[in-house]
């Protein structure tokens, strides 16, 4: 006899769980480095497009099969068949989140120490240029911080559905929104800023490139936890009654908001430090870790700005750190039938396990490459570029072959009036699959040296 499934209370309770598995890195560290490197506002605008008709197309499609069936990924695949066909598809969608969480927990650990150090007022050390580069050296420190942001995340999981992430999502979810208004405040007050606010928010048409498409569309599809298993778990936690369309219009407006604020908090601040040098707004992902600190360094209340900044990136990674554990979790309770506890101790070990190998990719095992990648760099590909858009390839497919729209259109429309079916139907008939195939193949192209993403 199956056990009683754990629910969301209501819609706050899934829209902010979703938004909080949305909101997390790639908003705050991702996606304000593309902006920048992508000609601002035009990346902006691209982003917002694809957001509302291919993301929002692969959210309903995820939420309405995770609520039809009400099971997690490997279940809600088994649901409409046996094949072989189908079981892959579950399970790439199971197994994704297991190889995310612990490489998302070894940066989230650094997030954690940075936010550490601006508490204990060491702001100007960590602006010092060899700073991030010595931290990372040493197993030590690195293996501490990543063991406590990864025991912060289980313990959540632990507690359940609506006692463990929806508490934690209702209670983490407006702290972020406060605190990321409080930082672009200051940020676009700074003398010189508000050029960096016209570039981020006018669109300028000349600064046009499909590369800047390529990468708005694969920051959409990550920022968004499409193809994760995320969004089917939670939706097989969603009540009948609860609107799946207007559910996913406020997550989007959600996870883009605070992809705007970011890029609100990070854009003017590097303009106003340094007249928007186009090398520091193309640092990519050291901006965050080297760059910022600079930026926070030169300004007055810089400590200040500091904690509060970490502290919101700490609060985004753990709820998007959450969200995809649980996800794994709730798979090993309905395929292995594990209790709660136990799946979370299992989620913990391999966590743990393969957590290490990413820490040691950047001392001990530092002679371990592929293809030009280390070992944290290899799990991302893996997961980001590889696995993630053939697991959405399978979503589609389920949908289009397997179980048919209609059957999609009739779960949401117990509780939606669906006013974008329309735009649904043309997107996943014609343009989703095209969509993750661009995002496969560039990225795949960019990680052979072809092109540059």
């Amino acid at each position: 006899m199956d056990k009683e499934r754990g629910t969301f209370s209501g819609k706050l309770g899934f829209v902010l769980s979703a938004a909080g598995a949305s909101v997390g890195l790639g908003n705050i560290w991702r996606f304000p480095y593309l902006a920048a490197k992508y000609g601002g506002g035009v990346f902006l605008l691209i982003y917002i497009i694809l957001a509302l008709t291919f993301g929002y197309t692969m959210i309903v499609s995820e939420t309405a099969i995770g609520r039809m069936t009400g099971r997690s990924p490997v279940g809600a695949f088994r649901y409409f068949g046996n094949s072989l066909k189908l079981k892959f598809g579950g399970w790439i969608n199971a197994v994704i989140p297991v190889l995310i969480v612990p490489y998302y927990s070894v940066i989230g650990g650094w997030v954690s120490k940075y936010l550490f150090e601006y508490i204990r007022g060491n702001g100007v050390l960590l602006a010092d240029d060899s700073y991030f580069g010595s931290f990372i050296s040493q197993p030590g420190p690195t293996i501490f911080w990543f063991v406590f942001f990864a025991a912060c995340t289980i313990a959540v999981i632990a507690a359940g559905v609506d006692k463990g992430i929806e508490r934690i999502s209702k209670l983490l979810m407006p702290v972020l929104v406060i605190l990321s208004l409080i930082t672009a405040a200051y940020s676009v007050t700074r003398p010189g800023a508000m050029e960096g606010v016209l570039y981020f928010l006018v669109p300028d048409l000349s600064r046009f490139s499909w590369m800047a498409v390529v990468a708005a569309l694969g920051q959409m599809f990550y920022s968004l936890s499409c193809a994760m298993g995320i969004l089917i778990t939670f939706g097989s936690y969603m009540k009948k009654d609860v609107d799946i369309e207007a559910s996913t219009v406020q997550v989007e407006i959600f996870d883009t908001a605070i992809a705007i604020m970011a890029g609100l908090m990070i854009i003017p601040a590097v303009f106003a430090y340094s007249g928007g040098d186009a090398n520091v707004l193309k640092s990519g992902p050291s901006l965050m870790f080297v760059m910022l600190p600079k930026v926070f360094n030169s300004m007055g209340m810089g400590t200040l700005i500091g904690i509060v900044f970490f502290l919101l990136v700490f609060f985004a990674a753990l709820t998007s750190a959450i969200a995809l554990s649980e996800s794994a979790a709730s798979t090993m309770e309905d395929e292995l039938r594990l209790s709660r506890g136990k799946s979370s101790a299992a989620m913990f070990i391999i966590t743990i396990a393969l957590g290490l190998l990413s820490c040691l990719g950047f001392n001990v095992l530092g002679f371990v490459q592929m293809a030009g990648m280390g070992i944290l760099d290899m799990f991302d590909f893996l997961t980001n570029s590889v696995m993630m858009p053939v697991s959405a390839i399978t979503i589609c497919l389920l949908v289009l072959k397997v179980c048919g729209t209609d059957a999609v259109i009739r779960e949401v429309t117990i509780s939606s009036e669906f006013k974008r079916k329309p735009i649904y139907l043309f997107v996943l008939r014609y343009l989703a699959v095209v969509f993750i195939l661009v995002i496969l193949i560039s990225s795949v192209l960019s990680a052979a040296g072809v092109i540059q993403i």
